[in-house]
């Protein structure tokens, strides 16, 4: 990946609905290669999808919490049934296994407190393995990014 590469990409990661014109001339370069590249990138999975960002207020998604996890037991098999359990759970965002105190760390949007209780209680809780969960919500959102600096 060269420095065009990455133009092309911060250009997509701005706006992914800029057209082949609008790249190519961000990028310095014409529009057949820039076509080229973006292709290449997509099929190396550099680009991995192409998404909207919803207004979480507009859609009803009142609460974001973190969830902080332990498992019982750390141990491979226990790990992957967690991993593969919560997949099942569309009101989880992100999940990403980490190191520290906590063995997972989860992002949950729900519409309410109610719903966020709902979820915990009767989805989360029942999830085998769980030792312990650990809830932090965010009060404002200072910087919400999924762009990557290249």
């Amino acid at each position: 990946m060269d420095k065009t590469d990455r133009k092309i990409l911060m250009e997509l990661q701005k706006d992914s609905k800029q057209n082949i014109k609008e790249i190519a001339q961000k990028a310095g370069l014409s529009l057949t290669p820039t076509y080229e590249r973006i292709k290449k990138l997509e099929k190396q999975q550099v680009i991995r999808a192409y998404v909207a960002l919803l207004d979480r207020s507009k859609i009803g998604k009142q609460i974001i919490a973190y969830c902080q996890v332990s498992l019982i037991k750390h141990k491979k098999k226990l790990i992957d049934k967690f991993k593969q359990d919560i997949r099942e759970f569309p009101e989880i965002m992100e999940c990403h296994h980490i190191s520290g105190n906590f063995d997972f760390l989860l992002k949950i949007a729900s519409q309410d407190m109610n719903h966020f209780q709902e979820f915990i209680n009767g989805k989360l809780s029942e999830v085998d393995g769980i030792a312990t969960i650990h809830n932090s919500f965010v009060m404002d959102s200072v910087i919400e990014s999924s762009a990557f600096v290249l």
